[in-house]
Order: C-alpha cells, then sequence, then structure tokens
C-alpha cells in the first residue's frame, strides 16, 4: 500500500487474498488462477489524473495534507511512474503469456525494476523493511532514484 491510495491498495489485496483462495479450491479441478501484477504503468489515464489533482483545491482538508499531497506525494508518485513505469503493451504480453500457458504461475510480475520493491515485503516477516522503503522511495530519494534508474 501506498500513501494517498488507501482506497486502491485495499481493493488490490482483496482481490489478491480471492485469487489465493479460487487457486487453491479450483487446483483438484485442474483449473489455475493467475494474477498479473504489472506495478506502475505509463498510461494517458495516469497524466490526466495527476493533472486534475495537481489543479484541484481540495476545500476542507487541512493545508498541512495539501501540502503533503500536492508538493511531496504528487512528485514522487510522478517521478516512481516516469521511472518504474512499464507500457501498456509490455503488460498486455505478459498477459497473453500467461493465458497461452498450459500451466501458468499463479503470479507473474510483468517489471523487473519493480519487482525488487515487492520482495521486500516477502524479505521481513515484520513489515518494517518494505514500509520505510516505499517511505524513503516516495518521499527522500526523488531525483536521485531516478538517475540512479535511468
Amino acid at each position: 500500500g501506498i500513501v494517498f491510495n488507501d482506497v486502491y491498495a485495499a481493493s488490490k489485496f482483496a482481490v489478491e487474498g480471492f485469487c489465493e483462495s479460487l487457486a487453491v479450491q479450483l487446483l483438484q479441478f485442474n483449473v489455475f488462477v493467475s494474477m498479473v501484477e504489472p506495478g506502475p504503468v505509463n498510461t494517458d489515464f495516469e497524466l490526466k489524473l495527476m493533472e486534475e489533482v495537481s489543479r484541484s483545491e481540495f476545500p476542507g482538508t487541512d493545508p498541512a495534507t495539501v501540502h503533503y499531497f500536492k508538493d511531496v506525494y504528487l512528485p514522487a508518485s510522478h517521478e516512481i511512474f516516469t521511472t518504474l513505469g512499464q507500457s501498456p503493451a509490455a503488460v498486455a504480453e505478459a498477459i497473453v503469456n500467461v493465458i497461452g500457458a498450459r500451466r501458468p504461475a499463479f503470479r507473474t510480475q510483468t517489471n523487473r525494476l519493480y519487482t525488487p520493491l515487492v520482495a521486500l515485503k516477502y524479505a521481513d516477516p515484520s513489515g518494517d523493511l518494505s514500509v520505510r522503503t516505499y517511505y524513503r522511495l516516495l518521499f527522500n530519494y526523488g531525483t536521485l532514484f531516478h538517475l540512479s534508474m535511468g
């Protein structure tokens, strides 16, 4: 989960849990459930959303939260999409490969640049490593991160 993406993250985690349950239940019938996990994808939707949100006023929201959202989160989020984002065509190709596989993997991550970030969730049972890394990535590294990945 990422800050300001609470509902989106909750829905993703719900789908993941649903798929895990189905995968176990359907295996006895040789039905394979697969999840395709692309990470950031560069699309017009993401670009238009960023533009619209950056112009919004957010009436009733405290100034500190608006500042945090507009001046810290949005630029960092844009940096991550620019640096780690992949094309919709690359995601579509991965989906076609999963559909065409005789025994597809349960989990397919389509973005090799994003895979190490996901692996952090499993590397530390406490969860602190992934939480702190995502925090640093979003709010501390900015341009330095972009330059190191470019």
